[in-house]
């Protein structure tokens, strides 16, 4: 098979696979490409409410298939053009996205997966920003994002150095949120997306937005809230002890 991205919508969630397992998952220039398309068409799909991003097999995502992604004129620009609006296009996926992680995650994939709202990782997992390796300079919105993220310090750690750090440091530093056993990786994402998908997508693209600085969204969202039912289901749901039946879209 091609090195491709897969997807699938199952149970209001789309799970997106990076496929490359010749090179450890690593992006191709047509993979970055074909990102933003893939997040239009899965935005606009009113059954998907989350969405998860992985990698085939045991790694999540080495980084960049280097072979790929070198300019015309022998730079790496072209690329970097490319993989900034892959990143850009996850960031701004309007419904809550989870990146799950085992193995290497690593350049690329360290990009990628700090473009999604939330992380988890298998134990061993190992993460590393290493453009400093290739005499590259980290995007800015990557390096904003990455600071935002988990700080000055441990971004500059991670962004002189190009080393790879454990998923112990990586969660001590905030870069992934839960760290799991050896094989309880998809079993405990399966059950947390339940969760995020039982819950009001009206709140949680507001917060998605507001988190992410955009002030100037609050009179779209209190529009939102007076025109839908979100909060008329959700008080009379507390209120009967029943689960409550959410079903905002942002289509209407």
């Amino acid at each position: 098979m091609e090195p491709q991205l897969l997807h699938r919508v199952a149970d209001s969630v789309a799970t997106v696979v990076i496929h490359h397992p010749a090179k450890r998952n690593a992006m191709t220039a047509g993979m970055w490409a074909s990102l933003p398309s893939l997040l239009d068409q899965l935005a606009a799909d009113d059954t998907v409410r989350a969405l998860v991003l992985t990698g085939e097999g045991e790694t999540f995502c080495a980084g960049a298939d280097i072979s790929t992604l070198r300019g015309e004129d022998g730079s790496p620009a072209d690329a970097q053009h490319l993989a900034v609006r892959a990143e850009e296009a996850l960031a701004h996926f309007p419904k809550p996205t989870l990146a799950a992680i085992r193995g290497y995650c690593v350049g690329g994939g360290s990009q990628l997966a700090a473009a999604c709202d939330l992380r988890f990782c298998e134990d061993g997992s190992l993460f590393g920003v290493t453009p400093a390796k290739l005499g590259i300079v980290y995007p800015a919105s990557s390096t904003a994002r990455l600071v935002s993220l988990v700080g000055p310090a441990a971004a500059k750690y991670l962004l002189f150095s190009g080393e790879l750090v454990d998923s112990a440091r990586a969660l001590r530093t905030g870069l992934v949120d839960e760290v799991l056993p050896a094989g309880e990786l998809d079993k405990r994402v399966a059950e947390f997306t339940r969760t995020l998908t039982s819950r009001s997508l009206l709140t949680q693209s507001a917060a998605k937005e507001y988190a992410a600085g955009r002030i100037d969204r609050v009179d779209h969202w209190s529009a939102e809230v007076a025109s839908s039912s979100e909060a008329a289901e959700g008080i009379s749901a507390f209120l009967e002890r029943r689960a409550p039946r959410f079903g905002w879209t942002a289509s209407g």
